[in-house]
């Protein structure tokens, strides 16, 4: 690995996140966005509810934003998202929790 570009710390914005989010949202997300996507994953591929004892005033507000532009419907009672968004999500989670580190060979 020597020639490798580190991306970022894990869980924290990156230009690489804020340029995709720009592309898709067409603006950049904060850190408390972020943090909240492996949260949305999870409910996602699992019982697909919010609880609403995980989710603070800032979590609050990031979901009326994520509402508001179309992304998702719903909450504690069920929630939805579009495909778009759900692929928005896996590109993100890649760069900021797994692909922290680049190999620029490959």
């Amino acid at each position: 690995m020597t020639n490798v570009e580190i991306l970022g710390r894990r869980g924290m914005l990156s230009p690489q996140i804020q340029e995709a989010s720009k592309k898709f949202l067409g603006r950049e997300i904060s850190t408390v966005e972020l943090r909240l996507m492996p949260y949305i994953d999870y409910l996602m591929k699992n019982d697909q509810r919010i609880d609403p004892r995980k989710c603070n005033q800032e979590d609050r507000e990031v979901l009326r934003l994520l509402r508001s532009e179309g992304h998702i419907e719903g909450g504690a009672s069920g929630l939805s998202i579009t495909r778009e968004y759900y692929d928005f999500i896996q590109e993100i989670l890649w760069l900021g929790y797994v692909c922290i580190v680049w190999d620029r060979e490959h």
